[in-house]
């Protein structure tokens, strides 16, 4: 198994809380942290914008990957959601079981 920490920013924390909480009961995700608010600056539209976002670091198996990137989409405010994901290269075997242990089988998404 591999796994991953998936980043999603969102306008707002309440969004950010409905994401992460429609995400667990479906467990798309093990656990995850909101972060907030942070400054982002970045391109849109042809030009250089800011705003406040909040960011969010969730942990799961890297074969739920597309099902939780496609859901966070249906339920994301932005018509081009950051949806990202960092390898997991090592980490403490029990947190890793942990992971496991409370995601849903992705072997039907590998």
């Amino acid at each position: 198994m591999t796994y991953i920490v998936v980043l999603v920013t969102t306008s707002s924390k309440k969004e950010a809380e409905r994401i992460v909480n429609a995400l667990l009961e479906e467990k798309l995700i093990a656990c995850a942290n909101i972060f907030g608010p942070v400054s982002s600056n970045f391109w849109w539209k042809g030009k250089i914008d800011s705003a406040e976002e909040y960011i969010v670091f969730m942990k799961t198996d890297e074969k739920l990957f597309e099902e939780l990137a496609e859901r966070v989409r249906q339920l994301h405010s932005y018509k081009v959601p950051e949806i990202i994901a960092l390898p997991i290269i090592k980490g403490f075997r029990k947190y890793l079981e942990w992971i496991k242990e409370n995601v849903k089988s992705g072997e039907r998404f590998g």
